[in-house]
C-alpha cells in the first residue's frame, strides 16, 4: 500500500509542471506578440494608406458625366409649347421643387439610412442578405442611393469587379464632394421612371401631368416604386404589379414613421388621374412655328443643334396661344375637309413685330411644308397698297386723284412695249373714279395708271421699306402685284402701315436661357418709321373702304366688328386677304401647292378665313380706332369732281388728307331742288358714307 506524500511533496511533484508548462507557452506568447505587432502595424499603415487614398480621391475630380436635360419652348404665356430631347426625356429640378412625399416615398423604399452612411450602408446589406435567405432570393438589393447615382451617372450596369469597385471609388467621390441633400437632388433627377422620362420632373410630367412638386403622397408612392424595373411597375404596363409595389412603398414610409397608416391605406384607396400614353396638352400644337422657332435658333442665332437638344435650355416666344387656336379653327372651318386646297396664315402684332400666330398649311403630319414662307405666291391686287402708298408720299397724288376706269393700252420702255390689263370679269366703271373707289373695288387699270404716273422703281423701293426682299422688276404689272411674295412679307409690310409707318422686324424668339437660367440670347426691338404716318394713316382710311359696301371685302365685313383695313388680292391660282387692326396684322393665302387653277368659290375663302380669325384672335380686346397722326384733315368733299362740297353738292363725303394735299377748289354749279344741308347738317351721303364719316368724327375725338 503506498504511502501518501507528504503536502510539501505534493507541492513539489506540482511545481514542476508549471515550470515546464511556462517553458512550452514563452514562444507561443512570443510568437503571438510578434503576430499582434505586424497585424497593428499592416493596420496602422493601411489606414494610413487609406487616408492617402482619400486624400487622392478628394484631390481628383470625378468624371464628367454627360446627362441630357430636356429643352423647352415657350409661348407668350409661358405654357411650354414644344419639347427638344434626344431618348432622354429630363428636366432638372432643385429639390425644393420636389414634393416632399416623393422624396420620402423614394428614400423609405430605396435608402432608409441614406442620411446615416456615408455611401455604403452595412446595415442595410445584412438586412437585404436576411431577407433574401428567408425568401431564397435576391429579392432585396443593397445599393445605397449614393451608389445608384455612381452607376448611373459614371459606369454601365455590367456585372464585373471592374465595375464594382470603379461604381466603389466613386461612390467615394460623391459622398466627399457633395453634401447628402446635393447627392438626393442629383438622384432623383437623374434616375429612370420608364417610358423615356428620367428625372422626377419628367416622370410626374409624364404619368400625371404635372410638375413634381405638386405630386401627391398616393402618386408619389406610385413613381418611387417604378425605377426598380420600369418595366414591371410601370401602371401602363402592369397596372397590378405597379398597385403591389405602391402598397409596399406606403407600408414602408408608415413603417419609419414617414406618415400614419391611416394614411397610407387613404392613399392606396385613392384613385389615381394618369395622363393617357403619349398625351400631350400642346401636342401637334402650332407645328409650323414650332419649326419656324427651332430654324431660326440654329441657324440665325447660332443655337448649337445638340445643346438644344440635350442642354435643357428654354427658348421663350412670341407665340399667343389665344391667337394661335384662332388660327388653326379658322383654316380648319375655312376649307372643306375633302378639299386639297391649301391655306396659310400669319398674325404679326404690329407695334412690336411679334409673330402672334403661324398656321403653313391644313395638316402637318401629311406635309411640313411651311407655305408662311412661300415666295412663289402672287399677291395679285393685295400689293396694290404699297403702289398708293408710294402714290401718297411721293407721286403727289391724294384720295381724290381721278383716272378713267375703261379699258386702256399703256406703253412703257420708251414706247417700244404696251401693257392691256383687264379688270376682274372685265367691270369697269367707264367713268372717272378716285383712289377710294379703285382701292374698294380693285380697279386694275387705276392701279397701272398710278404706276405709270409715279414711277415702278418708287413703287419697289417702298415695298423694301415695308419689309418685303423678294425680287421685282420695275414693269406696269408690278401694280397688279405679279411678283411672288410671300405671306411673311405681306404681314410684315401691312404691319407697318398699322402701326403709323413704324416697321417693327418680325420676331419668334424673345429669350433663349440655359439650364441654369443664364440667358443665352435676347431679342432687341427694331422699329423704325420708314414711312411718314400721315400717309400710312391716310392709305389705312382708304383701305377701311374695302369693308364698305362695294368693296371687294364688304361679304365678310358684318363678321368683323371692330375698325379694320385691309385689300383682297385675286389671281387665276392664288387668293389672298391681307388686313390689319391698330393690334393685328393678318395675311391669309388659299391656293393649291402645284399652282393650280382655282374656282370663284375657292378664290371667295381667304376672306372668311381672315374674317374669322381677326374676331376670336382679339376677341378679349376692346376694338380700337386707328390712332390719326398730326398732319391729318379731313374735309366732305364732291365725289364727283373730288373738290370741297358746298351747299349744292347731292352728294358728299368726308375724306381724309395729309395736311396741305386737301382740296380748295368747291364745286359748285350743281342743281338742287332746296337747301342742301352743309357739312354741319344731316348728311345725305349713302350709309357707307355716313359710317365713315361717322368714324372720322369719332377719330378726331379720340384724338382731342
Amino acid at each position: 500500500m503506498k504511502k501518501a506524500p507528504s503536502p510539501a511533496g505534493r507541492k513539489r511533484r506540482r511545481a514542476v509542471p508549471f515550470a515546464v508548462k511556462s517553458e512550452r507557452l514563452s514562444p507561443l506568447l512570443s510568437i503571438s506578440y510578434r503576430w499582434f505587432v505586424r497585424m497593428a502595424a499592416a493596420g496602422l499603415i493601411g489606414l494610413a494608406l487609406l487616408i492617402v487614398l482619400l486624400l487622392y480621391l478628394r484631390t481628383q475630380a470625378l468624371p464628367v458625366a454627360s446627362i441630357s436635360q430636356t429643352s423647352e419652348m415657350l409661348d407668350l404665356q409661358g405654357n411650354v409649347i414644344d419639347t427638344f430631347h434626344t431618348g432622354e426625356n429630363r428636366r432638372s429640378v432643385s429639390l425644393a421643387d420636389i414634393s416632399p412625399y416623393a422624396v420620402q416615398a423614394t428614400l423609405a423604399i430605396e435608402d432608409r439610412r441614406f442620411y446615416d452612411h456615408n455611401g455604403f450602408d452595412l446595415r442595410g446589406v445584412a438586412r437585404a442578405a436576411l431577407v433574401n435567405l428567408e425568401h431564397l432570393s435576391n429579392k432585396q438589393g443593397a445599393s445605397t442611393l449614393t451608389q445608384q447615382l455612381a452607376r448611373n451617372l459614371y459606369l454601365t450596369h455590367e456585372k464585373t469587379w471592374t465595375r464594382k469597385l470603379k461604381e466603389a471609388v466613386y461612390t467615394v467621390q460623391l459622398e466627399m464632394k457633395y453634401s447628402k441633400d446635393e447627392i438626393l437632388n442629383l438622384y432623383m433627377n437623374q434616375i429612370y421612371y420608364g417610358h423615356g422620362a428620367y428625372g422626377i420632373e419628367a416622370a410626374a410630367d409624364y404619368y400625371f401631368g404635372k410638375p413634381a412638386k405638386e405630386l401627391t403622397l398616393a402618386e408619389s408612392a406610385m413613381l418611387a416604386g417604378i425605377p426598380k424595373g420600369p418595366k414591371y411597375y410601370s401602371p401602363f404596363l402592369d397596372m397590378k404589379n405597379a398597385k403591389d409595389r405602391q402598397r409596399t412603398i406606403l407600408l414602408a414610409m408608415a413603417e419609419q414613421g414617414m406618415i400614419t397608416r391611416e394614411q397610407a391605406d387613404r392613399a392606396y384607396a385613392e384613385l389615381l388621374h394618369f395622363r393617357k400614353p403619349g398625351e400631350d396638352a400642346e401636342e401637334g400644337f402650332a407645328p409650323y412655328f414650332r419649326d419656324y422657332v427651332r430654324s431660326v435658333a440654329i441657324e440665325r442665332l447660332g443655337i448649337d443643334e445638340r445643346l438644344l437638344n440635350e442642354g435643357g435650355i428654354r427658348i421663350y416666344t412670341t407665340l399667343d396661344p389665344v391667337a394661335q387656336r384662332a388660327a388653326e379653327e379658322a383654316v380648319n372651318a375655312g376649307i372643306p375637309d375633302k378639299s386639297e386646297q391649301q391655306a396659310a396664315l400669319v398674325a404679326i402684332d404690329p407695334r412690336n413685330g411679334y409673330i402672334k400666330a403661324m398656321v403653313g398649311g391644313r395638316d402637318y403630319q401629311t406635309n411640313q411644308y411651311n407655305r408662311v414662307f412661300a415666295d412663289s405666291r402672287q399677291p395679285g391686287s393685295s400689293f396694290k397698297p404699297i403702289l398708293y402708298l408710294t402714290a401718297l408720299a411721293e407721286g403727289g397724288m391724294t384720295p381724290v386723284t381721278r383716272f378713267k376706269s375703261e379699258p386702256t393700252t399703256f406703253t412703257y420702255d420708251e414706247g417700244r412695249k404696251t401693257y392691256k390689263p383687264r379688270n376682274f370679269n372685265d367691270k369697269y366703271a367707264h367713268d372717272y373714279i378716285d383712289m377710294r373707289q379703285a382701292i374698294a373695288s380693285s380697279d386694275n387699270i387705276y392701279a397701272v395708271n398710278t404706276i405709270m404716273s409715279v414711277g415702278p422703281e418708287k413703287v419697289i423701293g417702298t415695298a423694301r421699306k415695308l419689309g418685303i426682299d423678294s425680287p421685282m422688276q420695275p414693269v406696269p404689272s408690278l401694280a397688279l402685284g405679279t411678283f411672288p411674295v410671300s405671306p411673311f412679307e405681306m404681314a410684315s409690310a401691312f404691319g407697318t402701315l398699322a402701326a403709323g409707318g413704324k416697321h417693327a422686324e418680325p420676331v419668334a424668339i424673345l429669350r433663349i436661357e440655359d439650364r441654369k437660367g443664364n440667358i443665352l440670347y435676347e431679342a432687341e426691338p427694331k422699329v423704325e418709321q420708314v414711312v411718314d404716318a400721315a400717309h400710312a394713316y391716310v392709305l389705312t382710311s382708304l383701305m377701311e373702304s374695302v369693308f364698305d359696301n362695294g368693296g371687294t371685302g364688304y361679304r365678310v365685313s358684318a363678321a368683323i366688328k371692330r375698325p379694320v383695313a385691309g385689300k383682297t388680292g385675286t389671281t387665276a391660282t392664288d387668293a389672298w386677304l391681307v388686313g390689319y387692326t391698330p393690334e393685328l396684322a393678318t395675311a391669309v393665302w388659299v391656293g393649291y401647292d402645284k399652282g393650280r387653277t382655282i374656282t370663284p368659290t375657292e378664290a371667295h375663302r381667304a376672306a372668311p378665313i381672315f374674317a374669322s380669325f381677326m374676331e376670336k384672335a382679339l376677341e378679349a380686346v376692346p376694338p380700337k380706332l386707328f390712332p390719326m397722326p398730326d398732319g391729318v384733315v379731313s374735309v366732305y368733299i364732291d365725289p364727283a369732281s373730288g373738290k370741297l362740297a358746298d351747299a349744292t353738292c347731292p352728294e358728299k363725303r368726308l375724306e381724309t388728307f395729309v395736311r396741305g394735299t386737301e382740296p380748295t377748289e368747291t364745286c359748285g354749279g350743281h342743281e338742287t331742288g332746296g337747301d342742301t344741308p352743309d357739312a354741319g347738317g344731316q348728311d345725305t351721303a349713302p350709309a357707307a358714307e355716313r359710317r365713315r364719316s361717322w368714324l372720322d368724327q369719332l377719330r378726331r375725338w379720340w384724338r382731342d
